[in-house]
């Protein structure tokens, strides 16, 4: 047997480890946290598009599910509860200020900055059409760029995707085909 399978049958899941968490055991958050940091970061830097935002907002997820740990009941995913935090967390933000904050004057020029290992044409073309579904979906709104994230990135279901963002199934399945339809056409023009 594969040690990855193998380890992947033995590795309690999200929500027996949240339970362990609860009861005191301090390593069970140890695991949850090195589980969803790297994809609860990348969804908070692509939705903020600012790393010290992104940065903060982390910080405060993290915190708030400290706070909540004890009123925790495992009625949604782990992940799903998480990345609901960050949700709030992120409405909260733009509640705050609002309007969306204009992407950065000197971004593009940052991204050309970024080296590059591999530098054959192909490996350009694939970082340029990279970049342009990048672009298409900042330019999307909120709600269909939040929702083609959380597809697209964490996989998440429909169902899933609504409990995060507290629209229905329905709305979660509109806001993607729209946003959908947005990306074929600004990819294929």
């Amino acid at each position: 047997m594969d040690s990855g399978i193998e380890r992947s049958m033995t590795e309690p899941d999200d929500a027996s480890l949240m339970r362990a968490w609860v009861a005191g055991d301090a390593e069970a958050f140890d695991r949850l946290y090195a589980r969803h940091r790297g994809p609860l970061y990348r969804f908070l830097v692509q939705q903020s598009r600012n790393r010290a935002l992104a940065d903060e907002f982390f910080q405060d997820v993290w915190q708030r599910v400290i706070a909540a740990r004890a009123g925790w009941t495992p009625e949604a995913a782990f992940s799903t509860w998480l990345f609901r935090i960050a949700h709030n967390r992120l409405n909260d933000h733009w509640r705050s200020l609002k309007h969306r904050p204009p992407a950065p004057e000197d971004g593009d020029e940052r991204a050309a900055r970024i080296p590059d290992p591999d530098t054959p044409e192909r490996q350009l073309s694939e970082f340029e059409q990279r970049r342009q579904l990048q672009r298409a979906i900042e330019e999307l709104p909120e709600e269909q760029r939040e929702v083609v994230l959380l597809r697209l990135t964490r996989e998440l279901s429909l169902e899933e995707i609504g409990e995060i963002t507290g629209a229905g199934r329905e709305t979660v399945k509109s806001r993607l085909r729209y946003a959908m339809e947005k990306l074929r056409t600004r990819l294929n023009p």
